[in-house]
């Protein structure tokens, strides 16, 4: 399984949204970055990402983007094999 990591805040409906579709994929660890806490945090996620929004979203070493992109990969069925790290 890949390595996730998301850029999110406390309360964040499409953090949760693209927690709810990870999962449902069988993703079991999420290595989540709360840029609400930190101001740093958020100004490195804008630098690595280019946006300002979360949920910022990277498989192992490649930026999906947020949880629109997200669901654009899993319509499209790119999703599955991209968490099997075979994309």
């Amino acid at each position: 399984m890949a390595n996730i990591t998301m850029y999110t805040t406390a309360y964040c409906p499409y953090c949760n949204n693209a927690e709810r579709l990870l999962q449902s994929k069988g993703v079991t660890e999420i290595n989540k970055i709360r840029v609400d806490e930190s101001p740093d945090l958020k100004l490195a996620m804008m630098e690595k990402t280019g946006r300002r929004t979360v949920p910022q979203i990277y498989i192992d070493e490649r930026h999906v983007g947020g949880f629109d992109d997200l669901r654009a990969l899993d319509l499209a069925g790119e999703l599955e094999p991209l968490l099997a790290g075979c994309a």
